[in-house]
């Protein structure tokens, strides 16, 4: 692990990948001065405001798998219809954008070593990426991973019913999906990045609907974790990764 890398680790109450993100997005743009912007699996709903985007002067562009998710975005936004885990890029994506971002969209990536370097092509020199998502090793996601989708469905709609990472619409793979180990910093730097930022999180609220004391361990398990953290307990992830200028 590089001294340049900054990791911390902090409880799920922390975690900026749901209602947080907006503003937590915004202020990354300013910190980096990024205005063409790539924001993955938006779909119908960017993160950003058009409003914002117009009075920001940002180039923004929203990506989807679905040609008919693409359509119901504001025309004010750029549209790209990518798998983003695909084997090989057009080539004038190449150096297209100076910020990619997702939220709570790499656990459905089925290759995070061809996402990543699919991202890392598409950034200009001195480009950044950001990212929100689960890691595989909390239980409810551990579970929804090895257990058949049918049957994870129905467990997860009791446990989690207004979670849409686990609904079943999309299924998760959790490739490339870790907390801030030595060995997932090395993965994203032999790949060419720079890891300026990683961040673990522990805890969830998956019991806090039916089964409360459970829930009330588990917020002691995430504090106590926050003290004395174990990357692989981790629950939610959040990284930033730079396309070093040449």
């Amino acid at each position: 692990m590089k001294d340049h890398s900054e990791i911390r680790f902090l409880t799920v109450n922390d975690f900026a990948g749901w209602d947080l993100a907006p503003e937590a997005v915004k202020k990354l743009l300013q910190e980096f001065r990024s205005k063409r912007i790539l924001e993955i699996g938006s779909g119908a709903r960017p993160t950003i405001p058009i409003e914002f985007v117009k009075g920001a002067g940002l180039e923004y562009t929203t990506n989807d798998v679905s040609e008919s998710e693409l359509t119901k975005a504001d025309p004010g936004y750029k549209k790209l219809l990518l798998d983003m885990g695909c084997a090989s890029l057009p080539g004038e994506l190449t150096g297209r954008y100076d910020f990619i971002f997702s939220r709570m969209v790499n656990e459905h990536v089925k290759n995070g070593e061809n996402y990543y370097r699919n991202i890392h092509a598409m950034l200009a020199p001195g480009g950044i990426t950001v990212h929100w998502f689960s890691t595989l090793y909390a239980l409810p996601f551990l579970m929804n991973w090895l257990l058949p989708d049918k049957l994870s469905d129905v467990l997860l709609s009791i446990f989690a019913s207004r979670d849409r990472h686990l609904q079943g619409k999309f299924v998760a793979h959790y490739s490339w999906c870790r907390g801030p180990s030595p060995r997932s910093i090395r993965r994203f730097e032999e790949i060419g990045f720079k890891v300026l930022r990683y961040n673990g999180y522990f805890g969830h609220s998956y019991y806090a609907r039916r089964l409360q004391f459970l829930d009330k361990l588990e917020k002691k398990k995430m504090t106590w974790l926050a003290r004395h953290p174990q990357a692989w307990a981790c629950s939610y992830a959040h990284i930033i990764l730079q396309h070093p200028a040449v």
